[in-house]
């Protein structure tokens, strides 16, 4: 017989989401923090009202994609172009003090006498520290108005090469424990899924092109429905084929269209509406739904304290130095580091593969699970304190529903 629960825990996350969302709006809060507060209140955490199952985890991951894909949208093409080379500083800096951070927290707080992994498990550490979600980052950038500005096109491209040099370091450590894994081969993914994007890329532009002189007028829905789906095509052939995260392949997926203004601004205002009434909201909620910090003893929970508070300060210290390497100002070197400090999802799929090669024991998953629920909660309020200012922020549709 058919379960409808699903339905009922719809509707709890819904409502949820909304309600906290607005009341972190009336407390000067990015909306976002609220939405992250209701998932961890309705998880295991507290009240162990839903619990993440395939349904949620389908649901949230179409909504990720669909705001990354927002974000490829909104992107401000010039304004990348000009900080692109500031992208790569940023995320190389946003890799190496992290990886360096966590290895030396690990090998300080644990005996490896005995263990001949010790020393790869201790760079592993190092390793999920490199990650970088950014998912929170775009929602709460949106909500300032900054998406567009300097430091919001720098941090998303820094995200997107901090993907692919998070896979580098993943597969090269990875590959020391597993004779199957060829670092070759992922780097020649990697080279092909960007050759891929440039021809998918050119010929599907010069499609969208043509769409938007035929519907110069008046503009179709199935404009929408083609941009969705060949968002959500490039995403399965990121994952699938190249090994490249599928929210990379949404964001590349946006940014294609972002120069084509009309059809842009009409795809956007449809994505909005579609995201923002189901999948965002799940998504933002899934986070705090997968947490349970049960299994920290005291001497776990001392190291999770500490490799939050490394987890923080790596990002903000190295994309900030980067940025400031790069000419940024002292404001807007500290917003890119503060913009980087997310771990999300990004951070658990990477233990979960350490996990799978031996890498990372049970016992280390509350504390990589503490650093992504507090970084993915504490990123939006850090954001809000260092890049509040006087100037109005772009309209918003979605702000007061």
């Amino acid at each position: 017989m058919t379960s409808y629960t699903f339905l009922l825990v719809l509707a709890i996350i819904l409502l949820s989401t909304k309600v906290l969302g607005l009341a972190s709006g009336k407390v000067k809060m990015p909306q976002v923090v609220g939405a992250l507060v209701a998932g961890l209140i309705l998880g295991p955490s507290v009240l162990n009202l839903v619990v993440e199952d395939s349904f949620i985890s389908v649901i949230s991951e179409i909504g990720v994609i669909m705001l990354m894909f927002a974000a490829g949208l909104e992107t401000d093409l010039q304004e990348l172009k000009k900080t692109g080379l500031a992208s790569f500083v940023i995320a190389c800096a946003g890799v190496v003090v992290p990886l360096l951070g966590g290895t030396a927290l690990y090998l300080v707080f644990f005996n490896g006498e005995g263990d001949a992994q010790h020393m790869l498990k201790a760079i592993f550490v190092g390793v999920i520290l490199t990650a970088t979600s950014v998912s929170i980052t775009v929602e709460t950038l949106r909500e300032l108005g900054k998406l567009k500005g300097r430091v919001g096109t720098a941090i998303l491209g820094a995200a997107v090469i901090d993907d692919i040099l998070g896979i580098i370091v993943l597969t090269v450590v990875s590959s020391f424990t597993d004779p199957d894994v060829q670092i070759g081969m992922v780097l020649l993914k990697i080279v092909l899924f960007f050759v891929f994007i440039a021809i998918v890329g050119f010929l599907v532009y010069k499609y969208f092109k043509h769409l938007s002189t035929s519907f110069a007028k008046k503009m179709h829905r199935r404009v929408a429905i083609y941009a969705l789906a060949f968002c959500f095509v490039l995403s399965y052939c990121a994952e699938q084929f190249f090994g490249v995260a599928d929210i990379t392949g949404a964001y590349f997926a946006g940014l294609l269209l972002c120069n084509l203004s009309n059809i842009r601004d009409y795809v956007a205002r449809k994505i909005d509406i579609c995201s923002y009434m189901l999948f965002a909201p799940v998504f933002f909620a899934s986070v705090g739904i997968k947490t349970n910090l049960a299994g920290l003893t005291p001497a776990l929970l001392l190291f999770a304290l500490l490799l939050l508070v490394i987890a923080i300060l790596s990002k903000i210290v190295g994309c900030g130095l980067g940025a400031k390497f790069c000419k940024f100002t002292n404001h807007e070197a500290l917003s890119v580091g503060v913009g980087m400090v997310s771990r999300g999802e990004v951070a658990l799929i990477v233990a979960q593969k350490g996990a799978a090669v031996g890498l990372v024991s049970d016992t280390l998953f509350a504390p990589v699970i503490l650093v992504v629920i507090v970084t993915t909660l504490i990123t939006p309020i850090l954001l809000k304190m260092v890049m509040s200012d006087k100037q109005p922020k772009q309209p918003d549709a979605t702000a007061n529903t």
